[in-house]
């Protein structure tokens, strides 16, 4: 059975494990790896990716890419959302405390931010404007 929007909206902000897919190019399937991402319901999901990295470099050229969220249990339930990329800007430390924060123990936040920033490199923020949803929860097994 499809979500309402409200219901979708809410799962897709709750801390899942996304597997982003973008467009490869000609003669290659999409590329498709789990990623960290950001969402509040109503607005706008952002991801962070090393800036000379291959995902940020095909985001560049497709201007699009799709995540999709899903769980097994209590229901097995999924939400794949689509759209355009609004932006891309540098990446703070802030929001690089953000989204570790949305995934990692408290206690561990900080000293993988201090890891993190010293040791991956530059990171950019892509924004992407949902613009398509496919959704479902197909109960219990």
């Amino acid at each position: 059975m499809a979500l309402t929007r409200e219901e979708r909206e809410a799962f897709l902000a709750e801390p899942h494990v996304a597997a982003i897919a973008v467009d490869a190019g000609a003669g290659r399937a999409p590329l498709t790896v789990p990623i960290w991402y950001q969402y509040e319901p109503g607005g706008v999901v952002w991801i962070m990716t090393g800036l000379a990295s291959r995902k940020n470099e095909l985001i560049k050229a497709a201007g699009r890419f799709t995540l999709l969220v899903d769980r097994l249990e209590p229901t097995i339930r999924y939400v794949s959302v689509e759209g355009p990329v609004l932006d891309t800007t540098p990446a703070t430390r802030e929001q690089l405390h953000e989204i570790s924060a949305r995934y990692l123990p408290a206690d561990k936040v900080d000293a993988y931010v201090d890891f993190a920033w010293k040791e991956h490199g530059a990171n950019v923020i892509v924004r992407m404007q949902p613009e398509h949803w496919v959704s479902s929860d197909l109960g219990s097994v």
